[in-house]
Order: C-alpha cells, then sequence, then structure tokens
C-alpha cells in the first residue's frame, strides 16, 4: 500500500538557476564520472539519474543486482530519466467513485466483480524500462563546497536522509515529490541535509496471492517475483535494490558531502514496510544495517503468504506471457512482460489489494517482521521515529463493507479454521455495536478499523515495543486523514501546489507541514525530533505517548494502538 497512484502525483522538478555547465560539479565514482543537472532557487544541487547497479535485463532479469560497468569515456548528466514498470489495479481507479459515494450517503453502483470491467489501464510512463536502477542525490551547494573544496578531508560531513517511495510495491518512483522544500527546512540554522532517493523494481515480481482477500501487498512482476524460489533464487528482489543502493550510500556518500556514519532512512507505506524488512534482515544475525536512524510513515505488511499462492501468481504471469519458465520468460521483449504485468496487477487483485510483494525467503526475509521484532531478531541498535495517519484502513475498503456480515466473512477467511480467534476478533476486539464506544459507527467503519489496524497501524505498536518504548511517535489527524494524506506535507514547500495522492487535497495548514519537516529534519540531523512550532516531542515510553497532529493543534495524547488488538493482532501472526 502507500505511495502507490503516480499517475496522479507530481513529478519533482527543480528550477535551475542560470549556470554554465562547466560551472556544475562533477563527482568521479570511480565507474563513471556524474555531474549536477541542476541547481535550484534554494542552492540545492541535484545529482540526477546516477547509476547504481547493472541494467537487470538479459541474463540479469530477477536476478539480484550487481555493480554497474566501469563507462568513463563521457561525463553522465542523469538527463534522460528511468521510471520502473509500474502498474495499477482497477479498482485503484474505482475508489475515487465509492469513497465520496460512502461519505454523502448516496448509492454506489459500481460492481465489486473486478472482472466485470473492461480492461483500460491508464498509460504507461514515457520513461518506463526494465533499466531503472538509478539514484538521485540532492545536496546543499555549501555542504558540497566545503567538502570539495581544494585539501578538504571530508571533514564536515553532513548527516544523510535516504528516502524509498511507496506504492504498494506496484507502482512510484524516487522523484515523485520534490524533497526541496524538506531539505530547505533542515537548513534552517544548520549547513542541512543530504538528501537521497532511489529507484527499485515494483510492479515486477511474481511472489503472491495472499490470503488475505483486501489487504494483501504485492509488489510486481519485475521486483517481488518469487515463485520457485530455491531453484530461481529471486524472491524479494526489490529489497535486494534497496540494501544495495544503500550500500551504495555507504561507499559513495562522502563524495558529495554526506556522512556514511549518520544515515537515516524514511519511507512511506510500501517504503516504510521495506525498511521494516532491512530492520529484521537474516533475523538480525548478519551484523548492523547500512544505516543508523529510520523513519517510517504509515508501516504495513502482512503475513504469511504460502509457497502454493506464490507458485499460482507466477504460474499466472508465465501463461499469459506464453511460456512455462522463467528462463524462456528471460528471453522475452519488455514490452510483451510489461503488458502482461499490468494486466495480471489490473484484473487479478480483489478491491483494496496489490499483485505482488514480499515473501518470507528463510534469508533476507527469515519471517515476517511482527514475528521477527517480537522474537528479539533485528538491528537494535537503529533509533526509530514512527508515523502514521488517523484512518489507515478506509482507503483499502470497499463497498462490500456496507454489508454488516461482510467482517466475520471475511475475518473467517483470513483466520482460516481458527474460529476461536475468529470469534475474538469479530465479537470482542471489533464487535458489531455501532454507538461509537469501540471507535466506529457503521460497518464500512469497523471493518476500515480492523484493516487500517491488522495491515498498517498495529506496526508502528511493535516497533515501539520492540525498541523498549523508545521510538518516537506521531499520528496525522487532518480530516479525512487517509493513508498517504501526510505525505504532501512531508515534501511541502512554498508556493508548492502538490495535492494527496488520492483525491489531490492540498496542504491546508503550513504550520503543521513546517512542523512535520522540522521533526524529520532535526530527527535526521540530531536523533531527536524538535521544533519551535510544537510542544515537547518525547518518547513514547511505557505510557505510549503520542503527538496527534490535528488542523487546529498538535497535543500529546495516549496511543490507542497501546491495548488489546494490536497485542492480540501481533501474538496471533506470531502463533501461525
Amino acid at each position: 500500500m502507500a505511495v502507490f497512484f503516480s499517475f496522479i502525483a507530481l513529478l519533482a522538478v527543480y528550477t535551475a538557476t542560470a549556470l554554465p555547465n562547466g560551472d556544475l560539479p562533477v563527482v568521479d565514482l570511480g565507474y563513471e564520472l556524474h555531474q549536477v543537472i541542476s541547481f535550484n532557487e534554494y542552492g540545492i544541487y541535484n545529482f540526477s539519474n546516477i547509476r547504481y547497479a547493472a541494467p537487470p535485463l538479459d541474463d540479469l532479469r530477477w536476478k539480484m543486482p550487481v555493480a554497474p560497468e566501469k563507462n568513463r569515456a563521457h561525463v553522465q548528466t542523469g538527463d534522460v530519466g528511468q521510471v520502473c514498470p509500474n502498474a495499477l489495479p482497477v479498482w485503484a481507479l474505482l475508489q475515487i467513485e465509492w469513497l465520496p459515494s460512502y461519505w454523502n450517503h448516496t448509492d454506489f453502483q459500481i460492481s465489486t466483480n473486478i472482472s466485470s470491467y473492461p480492461y483500460n489501464p491508464l498509460p504507461a510512463d514515457g520513461r518506463t524500462t526494465e533499466d531503472c536502477l538509478f539514484l538521485d542525490v540532492l545536496v546543499p551547494k555549501r555542504i558540497f563546497d566545503q567538502n570539495n573544496k581544494k585539501g578538504s578531508e571530508y571533514d564536515q560531513l553532513a548527516p544523510v536522509l535516504v528516502w524509498i517511495h511507496g506504492g504498494g510495491q506496484v507502482s512510484g518512483e524516487k522523484a515523485e515529490y520534490d524533497a526541496s522544500g524538506l531539505i530547505q527546512r533542515s537548513m534552517n540554522n544548520e549547513d542541512g541535509i543530504v538528501f537521497v532517493e532511489i529507484n527499485y523494481r515494483v510492479s515486477w515480481s511474481l511472489e503472491r496471492a495472499s490470503r488475505i482477500k483486501l489487504i494483501i501487498m504485492k509488489l510486481g512482476v519485475f521486483d517481488f517475483l518469487a515463485g520457485n524460489i530455491k531453484e530461481d533464487g529471486i524472491a524479494n528482489l526489490g529489497l535486494h535494490d534497496q540494501r544495495f543502493a544503500l550500500e551504495w550510500v555507504a561507499e559513495n556518500i562522502h563524495l558529495f558531502g554526506g556522512d556514511a556514519n549518520q544515515v537515516t532512512v524514511m519511507g512511506q507505506s510500501a517504503g516504510a514496510r521495506s525498511i521494516a524488512h532491512h530492520i529484521t534482515a537474516y533475523g538480525g544475525d548478519k551484523g548492523p544495517v547500512p544505516f543508523q536512524q529510520a523513519i517510517v510513515q504509515s508501516t504495513g505488511w502482512v503475513p504469511h503468504i504460502t509457497e502454493e499462492q506464490q507458485k499460482a501468481s507466477r504460474e499466472q504471469f508465465l501463461s499469459l506471457v506464453g511460456v512455462t519458465t522463467l528462463e524462456e520468460a528471460r528471453k522475452l521483449p519488455s514490452e510483451k512482460l510489461i503488458a502482461a504485468n499490468t494486466y495480471q496487477s489490473y484484473y487479478t487483485t480483489p478491491w483494496g489489494s496489490f499483485a505482488y510483494g514480499e515473501v518470507v525467503d528463510g534469508s533476507y526475509v527469515p519471517d515476517i517482521p511482527a514475528k521477527l521484532l517480537l522474537e528479539d531478531r533485528f538491528d537494535h541498535d537503529v533509533k526509530v521515529m514512527v508515523g502514521r495517519v488517523q484512518d489507515e484502513g478506509l482507503l483499502f475498503t470497499g463497498p462490500d463493507s456496507n454489508d454488516p456480515s461482510a467482517l466475520e466473512r471475511y475475518v473467517r477467511d483470513y483466520v482460516q479454521t481458527l474460529d476461536e480467534a475468529a470469534n475474538y476478533i469479530t465479537d470482542v476486539l471489533y464487535p458489531p455495536i455501532y454507538d461509537g464506544s469501540y471507535d466506529y459507527t457503521d460497518p464500512v467503519q469497523r471493518w476500515a478499523l480492523f484493516v487500517g489496524d491488522w495491515s498498517l497501524t498495529c506496526n508502528g505498536d511493535y516497533l515501539r515495543r520492540a525498541f523498549d518504548n523508545e521510538a518516537y511517535s506521531y499520528q496525522f489527524n487532518i480530516p479525512p486523514a487517509l493513508h498517504a494524506e501526510d505525505v504532501p506535507y512531508t515534501f511541502f514547500k512554498n508556493g508548492s501546489t502538490l495535492g494527496s495522492i488520492f483525491f489531490n487535497r492540498p496542504v491546508t495548514n503550513t504550520t503543521v507541514a513546517f512542523a512535520i519537516q522540522d521533526w524529520i529534519a532535526s530527527f535526521t540531523l540530531h536523533g531527536e525530533p524538535k521544533s519551535d512550532l510544537t510542544p515537547k516531542f518525547p518518547e513514547q515510553g511505557p505510557e505510549a505517548l503520542l503527538m496527534d497532529v490535528r488542523m487546529d493543534s498538535i497535543v500529546l495524547i495516549h496511543d490507542r494502538t497501546d491495548g488489546p488488538r494490536c497485542q492480540f493482532g501481533q501474538n496471533f501472526q506470531y502463533r501461525q
């Protein structure tokens, strides 16, 4: 789930200042020379589209990322953008009609039978290519200059913030948002931060079809394709791309003025889920992760994708392209594979779900993060800040939720034969009582709360408890506070027209935007979120304190996830 509707998200636009090309600096990466493509009005250099891995084509398709070949014949400028193949399910387009009908109490006449709709996907981005493993480095000129002047020993390196985009792991790209405003906010009375944004293979990974019919998070044929993991060795490629990029940062970021020992990773939704997988990588058994801090916004993951479900998803894709093995598929042209992936994602994902995603592979992902955190199998040296929105689940709740008995059927399917657990969920944790005492007043809100808790909200609670209540947590609560509506606030800049991903609502309170950016910047710079615009931001502590970001105030409250719903959810996932 997540920043997944890239088709209506604005691409980053960096206003170039009139500097002669020869005045723009060049960084020597060893394997290539890369020149700044622009210098904007905020005083920020943009090193755009730096290749961090070899093209994942031909024999490298659906294989682990490898280092790029040396190419020093020409100075690279990154003037040609690349986007990994994206795909969207049809329900994502229909949701724009369903939710307003729910809010306005009008009839919703669109069928929830996905296969009944004509095949009419959105046109692909013209920059789409499998050769998409690139990243951008945005660095304030004064940081770059002071660390690249003659005789410099890189002794004034700045903290680094790495952005991992969301998109349900079926869509998205590194430069969906212009980070200039956030970087500028980090420069208030400071030198600022170095910002890195990365592409990774999405919508390209035959992986799984979850029993969680409405909240599965699949990534895509080109990324998280699993299939026969032992035979093909290709599970979770998106995670491996991200890890490869983070290791590139560790090796090279000093060349841009960044400190590899002060790296914070930040991601929203699918990006945040990826970070949870990195924190729990290898069950914590292979040393520290290549970052020191993490900001996770709307962290989502779902458990227990069986080998049979993975195989079914993979076999469906192979049948669409007319082959029987991945080796045969590797020889096919990109156009045919992209078309099949788009079709599969469009038609085969039930309302609220996505087509592909991470799987337990016995190696990088030895189990789901909920279990690994509970088992104390993760990197304990990471400092964490957790963000979420107030209503995480409504965006993934379809018209069927109007049926008062729908949640009972859904939960029973989710827990399968565990009748006692299903009854406890629907009768005790989320009973059909609509007087507001259980945080909902109708069946739709009840369904949305369950989906939001079990797939998104409670994951912050798992992290909080795993890190001994030392995490910082906040909630975006400006109505309707849907999933991803906080992203425009994260990337706000003066004069921005960027709206929320789904309904394109613009930032309505610039003070809130600046406060959130202050928290992100100060956490990246100093390990503690601070802002002159807000009350003191404490760690959650045993009292489970949460900063609640409202339209008219920012107040400290008790986190509602500190209770039986999330505790049962984690232990239930742990026991399965």
